[in-house]
């Protein structure tokens, strides 16, 4: 679909609210009904954090015998097995990986020295201390995503966090992919458990005999898994809420329609609610495109997948500028926004809202998701407005440190007194000016 002109794409990237990240399939809906009595995915999913929360290990075995068709006899990953995942990875992969990690550590690690430490000044202050343990979610059983291992994990290790903790479902054969235990261990996962869903993130929330209770719970998942994710927030932080994945290109008539289509693709493969948006100041860039991507289209092993999501959620969009194409970037506020555009780099300025800007035409979204360093782990959903992506700060505390001597006192009590008294508050009143009468 080509969209002409800025009001009409104002309208068509307005986001009023935050999107529905999931459509529940009748499906599903029949499915629900027969395992939870409700086909509402909202309630199942609070009778599964209410079974973990009260039977602990014994809920979660049912659970992964009941969704999952796998029964466990332990929810743990030992050693050996991690060690023999190795034997059943290709040697490129496991560089590839470490390449990955070397990567992020790098990009994290520059980042902590960039922002990193407290301050004390006339006795007030401000300490950093990193959480104690950290709850890593990573999606499994059809598929295996070890770079989200990998761009979860490693922001908290450079963060200093003493445990990091991996949650992911088990397979068929009821094991974790080789590939994930692999990524796991390189990036230094302290524990690992073959748990998935709802049940994951409850175990992770309130702790069970076998999972220990984590402060905060990171990365992506399905349906349930994000709604778990909001249940359980208050009772343990959450990096995030994210759904399908992104991508926005403004582009000009110097960008290649090839790689405008190739990365439009590559968003629209992963799911079909994925958006895959190109804004451009040329409309025979824009025919070019919707050429090249019915072409590319069809060699694609997911191509049911990412011709649903470009049927549904893609667009192209023509506007007369490319300032014009930055407010409708900034409004939509993607998870990843690429600028294809002459001088390129004059322009990041102008961006307020995005997850990640890639620049130039080199720069595909795809290094981002695998090598590039920074985490994928990004806002979606127009959440870019006022979040941010997943980095070394998600891991961290900050301690409010005050300190007040008698010189201060004496500047500070009065006022502190009159507000109090003004606000109905005499005790708190009473507990500064007890201690102005002790130095008299």
């Amino acid at each position: 679909m080509i969209i002409e002109g800025f009001q009409s794409a104002k309208s068509a990237l307005s986001r009023q609210a935050t999107a529905d990240f999931y459509l529940v399939s009748p499906a599903l809906r029949r499915r629900l009904t027969e395992m939870f009595g409700t086909e509402d995915p909202e309630q199942a999913v609070k009778q599964i954090i209410n079974q973990v929360r009260n039977r602990g290990d014994e809920a979660l075995l049912d659970f992964t015998l009941k969704i999952d068709g796998v029964k466990l006899t332990s929810l743990e990953v030992s050693r050996e097995q991690i060690a023999s995942a190795y034997q059943e990875v290709d040697e490129e992969l496991v560089s590839a990986l470490k390449l990955a990690a070397e990567r992020i550590c790098s990009f994290h690690t520059i980042q902590k020295d960039n922002i990193w430490g407290g301050f004390v000044e006339q006795g007030l202050g401000q300490l950093i201390r990193p959480l104690g343990r950290v709850g890593v979610y990573v999606p499994g059983g059809t598929a295996c995503y070890p770079s989200t291992v990998l761009m979860t994990a490693i922001p908290a290790k450079v963060a200093g966090v003493k445990e990091v903790v991996l949650a992911t479902p088990p397979g068929s054969g009821g094991v974790v992919s080789p590939p994930t235990l692999v990524a796991a261990d390189i990036a230094g996962v302290d524990r690992i458990f073959c748990i998935g869903g709802a049940q994951a993130i409850a175990a992770l929330a309130f702790g069970t005999d076998s999972i220990p209770r984590v402060d905060k719970i990171c990365g992506p998942g399905n349906i349930f898994v994000v709604l778990a994710k909001k249940m359980v927030y208050g009772v343990v932080d959450i990096d995030g809420l994210q759904g399908p994945s992104e991508v926005l290109i403004i582009a000009d008539e110097t960008a290649n329609p090839e790689y405008c289509a190739a990365d439009l693709l590559a968003q629209a493969e992963h799911d079909p609610l994925a958006s895959a948006i190109l804004i451009t100041t040329s409309r025979g860039l824009a025919d070019e495109v919707n050429r090249e991507v019915e072409q590319q289209l069809k060699g694609l092993p997911r191509q049911a997948i990412a011709a649903e999501s470009l049927e549904n959620r893609g667009k192209i969009v023509t506007v007369t500028s490319v300032d014009e194409a930055i407010e409708l970037a900034n409004l939509y506020a993607p998870e990843h926004l690429c600028l294809m555009v002459d001088k390129a780099t004059s322009y990041i300025n102008k961006v307020s809202n995005a997850g990640c800007i890639f620049v130039g035409e080199k720069s595909t979204v795809v290094l981002g998701d695998y090598v590039a360093g920074p985490s994928h782990v990004l806002p979606t959903g127009g959440t870019a407005r006022f979040s941010s992506p997943l980095n070394i700060t998600d891991f961290v505390k900050f301690i409010n440190l005050v300190t007040i001597d008698e010189v201060s006192l004496k500047q500070l009590a009065p006022a502190a007194s009159i507000i109090a008294r003004t606000e109905g508050f005499e005790a708190h009143a009473w507990a500064v000016e007890k201690r102005l009468q002790g130095d008299l």
